[in-house]
């Protein structure tokens, strides 16, 4: 499911993101695969969400100031039973 609010993003700037229950503290936790330890939380999956877009952005930015690549996103996810 795809979720979205405020303005509408260009391919160039969506994220896969990865949530998840937080097992120690309740709540949820996001990771972005594409970008090397940008990770957020929240206490619910709304709040998680806009928490870790600010997370990325933050990341992104930062990434821009010190000259670094931002990578790209391939968004090839494989889900996997065992």
């Amino acid at each position: 499911m795809v979720s979205q609010k405020g303005p509408i993003m260009s391919p160039s700037m969506m994220r896969q993101v990865v949530i998840y229950p937080d097992p120690e503290d309740g709540g949820w936790v996001a990771e972005v695969p594409s970008l090397p330890g940008c990770i957020s939380q929240g206490e619910t999956k709304e709040e998680t969400i806009e928490n870790i877009r600010e997370a990325i952005a933050t990341w992104i930015d930062g990434s821009r100031a010190v000259g670094m690549p931002v990578p790209d996103d391939t968004f090839d996810v494989h889900v996997c039973v065992v």
